[in-house]
């Protein structure tokens, strides 16, 4: 019971002193700052962040007028860049390749000098970037095989900017050729994105290419028509057409006997700018003279033969 008493007691007699020393260093506390020289050093870092905080906005203001400056002299540059290609007759595809190059160059540029005037270091960034562009290079190993390959077209000149091609069963006009991709514009207005490295391996219609281009177009009749008169009708509309040219000469010739239609091919050569008009008219006016002439088209039939 003695020892359960001393043990009490000496736990009262320490909690009585914790007590007592908190309360000395609370008041030392209030003590100091209370009196001036506490004060003095709220001052004092009040000071500092103020002149931090006026330091770091007028970086900020400083990066800012910088990054507005520069993006006007980029575009300005660019526009520059453009006109004296275009005055000294340079390949569109060829502008429109290194603008986007140069633009990217100083879009970096620009990007460095808005670091530098937040305060950063440029040696210890540079080397950052330096370790990050080599990372970026080779997660990006696929676009530089693009880059190579944009290369390649604007070298031997498969295609030119404004050329009307076939890529993958996808018709269009060329737009632009960029650092990484070409931009075909189809006839619905829809642009779509090949990346050149995949427009330089694969096969490609130019429709622009030549200044004469031979039209196909297949006509089908039912068994048991005069062939004599489908050729004749046919004839005619090609004579009446002065956008089918003369040389080469114009050919129709029975293509294919199918299950259920005699296939005929007529052939004409037109200028390169007239083939859709053509092919159409021509289209419209097979139905509208075999209709006039009595010409029957074909329709899936079997024949069926009892014993």
């Amino acid at each position: 019971m003695y020892f359960i008493d001393t043990i009490i007691f000496t736990l009262l007699a320490s909690g009585d002193s914790l007590i007592q020393r908190n309360d000395s260093i609370t008041r030392a506390i209030i003590s100091d700052v209370t009196n001036g020289q506490g004060l003095e050093r709220m001052g004092d870092v009040l000071k500092q962040l103020l002149s931090w905080a006026i330091t770091m906005g007028g970086r900020v203001l400083a990066a800012i007028i910088v990054f507005i400056i520069g993006r006007f002299i980029i575009k300005m540059v660019n526009k520059l860049f453009s006109r004296l290609l275009t005055n000294k007759k340079v390949d569109p595809g060829v502008i429109s390749f290194l603008r986007s190059l140069i633009n990217a160059l100083l879009m970096m540029l620009l990007f460095i000098a808005v670091v530098n005037k937040l305060g950063i270091e440029t040696t210890s960034f540079a080397a950052l970037l330096a370790s990050f562009g080599v990372a970026i290079g080779m997660a990006m190993s696929g676009n530089l095989s693009n880059l190579v390959g944009g290369m390649l077209i604007l070298m031997f000149k498969p295609y030119r900017v404004g050329d009307l091609i076939e890529v993958n069963g996808i018709m269009g006009r060329v737009q632009s050729i960029e650092i990484f991709h070409t931009i075909l514009r189809t006839a619905a207005g829809v642009n779509i994105y090949f990346s050149n490295g995949e427009m330089s391996s694969n096969m490609i219609k130019n429709y622009s290419k030549e200044t004469h281009l031979r039209l196909d177009l297949k006509v089908s009749v039912e068994y048991g028509q005069d062939l004599k008169l489908v050729e004749q009708t046919l004839r005619t509309m090609i004579d009446e057409d002065n956008r089918i040219l003369k040389t080469p000469a114009p050919s129709i010739v029975v293509d294919e006997l199918a299950d259920s239609s005699v296939n005929l091919s007529m052939r004409v050569w037109v200028m390169n700018d007239d083939y859709w008009d053509v092919k159409y008219d021509l289209t419209r006016l097979t139905y509208e003279r075999f209709n006039e002439a009595g010409i029957s088209f074909p329709f899936p039939q079997i024949t069926v033969h009892q014993a």
